[in-house]
């Protein structure tokens, strides 16, 4: 019982199914851990036990009365980026430090109805802004492999709980790779479906032509279970749209039962030069070049792709998501919820006190990027040339899928770096340089395991898929999972019992 943590979700569902243990058993193991343990991580802002107890008990009675919901009792927790009826939902920021949502977003009561158990709500950079988790009001994430290293972000929490020991699977959100770089830099598996394919309704929103919900696990099957109740329609979600829902778990199953020596038979995979550019560091260039040999050996066949300049793709990002950030944060004013400034002496004072207190540097720096851009003066000159070229960076993915099935890349140009390395921001932002053109095309991409650096440091392989293709992306890696181990090396943290 001392390392259930360390099963699989499949494992435990079994366990589940055969009595070896009990939900509440689960729940009170894992509770166990995040009480002894997160001290050092810094991955939780809200516990929520005594309601994740209280679930457990009524998921054992559910489960005893013949209920054969796969995921039930299985617990789990969300990035705090999505409300939750009754509990604290801060995205990460001092602006909502005491907003309890008065509604559950839509991926939250899918999961609760799915009979999932939630043990609270996962640290973040501010409003999903950053790479690192350093910019959280709750202060940083640490990284269970390295306590001294950044767990990525913005998901940094989600990643460091898992990677911890502390859940089995949780949910992470990702504008420009926040599900992606995290897991990378915590050694997970984690996936960002098509645009459109889960609801967005009730996730606060950074940049809404690009935000989407994903699933994290330390495998891929671990990211199907959890996904699989996320996806579908929601009206309530103008963005969301209707389309043919797969059964991720079975698709898995599926193609594990059809392979032979040679899974990746017939399967053409993409590389692009442009991925493997200037900043990319030479270990972790070893380590994805090798993977790709892996898969080269199981069948696959590697072909040269052209993607758009990252150089041009980073611009363009971070010209628009600062831009819908901007428009999607004028909102937070200090009169409605959240933050507000202690006597003001009239409305502006309000205003600008508010915000100025109530968001963080980054923020700030990304709301007043965004509101330049959207100025009269200089809308035409960047945001719709910027528009513009997001076009064409879509067309240059299209031409891409026209030679192979997936594309793969490094996931993120280095490993872990350390915290409080005091990075400029534009260094940061490169940091996100192999993972933001899949937002601006609203393509599903995932990050694998494939190796650890010299120092122990997980380094991340990013495939990207086509439309809708995230069966095809978790199979991908779900095979090659099937002929290597490193979805099941641990962290530093995850090996210690309590």
């Amino acid at each position: 019982m001392s390392e259930l943590h360390l099963l699989s979700t499949q494992q435990l569902i079994t366990g589940l199914q055969d009595k070896q243990f009990s939900s509440a058993e689960l729940t009170e193991h894992y509770i166990k851990r995040i009480n002894a343990l997160d001290s050092k991580i810094n991955s939780f802002i809200t516990n929520t036990s005594e309601t994740a107890r209280a679930q457990a008990q009524a998921a054992d009675e559910m489960r005893a009365q013949g209920d054969k919901r796969p995921l039930l009792g299985v617990p789990m927790a969300h990035k705090d980026i999505f409300c939750t009826q009754g509990v604290l939902t801060t995205c990460g920021s001092k602006m909502l430090h005491n907003f309890v949502s008065p509604y559950d977003a839509t991926i939250v009561s899918n999961i609760d109805k799915a009979g999932m158990i939630s043990l609270g709500k996962l640290n973040m950079d501010e409003f999903a802004m950053g790479s690192d988790n350093e910019s959280s009001y709750y202060g940083a994430v640490h990284n269970p492999w390295n306590l001294n290293h950044v767990p990525g972000g913005s998901s940094g929490g989600s990643a460091a709980a898992v990677a911890a020991g502390f859940v089995p699977v949780a949910t992470g959100s990702d504008t420009g790779g926040s599900i992606r770089q995290p897991a990378s830099f915590c050694g997970l598996t984690g996936i960002k479906p098509t645009y459109g394919r889960v609801s967005r309704f009730g996730m606060i929103a950074y940049a809404s032509s690009l935000d989407q919900a994903g699933s994290m696990g330390r495998s891929a099957k671990d990211c199907a279970y959890l996904l699989q109740p996320m996806i579908g329609h929601d009206p309530r979600d103008a963005t969301s749209i209707k389309y043919d829902m797969p059964d991720y778990v079975q698709d898995l199953n599926d193609a594990e039962a059809a392979a032979g020596d040679k899974p990746f038979a017939g399967l053409r995979i993409g590389v692009a030069k442009e991925y493997f550019s200037k900043g990319l560091d030479a270990e972790v260039e070893t380590t994805i070049r090798a993977a790709l040999k892996k898969y080269e050996e199981l069948g696959a066949t590697i072909v040269e792709v052209n993607i758009t300049d990252p150089d041009i793709t980073l611009a363009t990002y971070y010209m628009l998501a600062p831009a819908e950030a901007s428009s999607n944060l004028s909102r937070f004013d200090g009169v409605r919820f959240g933050y507000r400034c202690e006597n003001p002496t009239d409305l502006i004072d309000l205003y600008t006190r508010s915000r100025s207190e109530g968001f963080g540097p980054e923020v700030q720096r990304r709301i007043l990027t965004g509101t330049y851009a959207l100025s009269a003066g200089y809308f035409d000159a960047y945001y719709t040339k910027a528009q513009k070229i997001r076009r064409l960076i879509v067309k240059d993915f299209e031409d891409a899928f026209a030679n192979c099935d997936v594309i793969a890349s490094p996931t993120a140009p280095t490993a872990a770096y350390k915290l409080a390395e005091d990075l400029d921001p534009a260094t940061m932002y490169l940091g996100d340089v192999y993972t933001i053109g899949v937002n601006l095309a609203g393509l599903p991409a995932l990050s694998q395991p494939v190796g650890l650096t010299s120092e122990g440091l997980p380094v991340g392989l990013q495939l990207i898929g086509q439309y809708w293709q995230e069966s095809k992306l978790l199979a991908t890696a779900h095979l090659f999972q099937q002929h290597t181990d490193h979805h099941l090396q641990h962290s530093t943290i995850a090996k210690e019992t309590v």
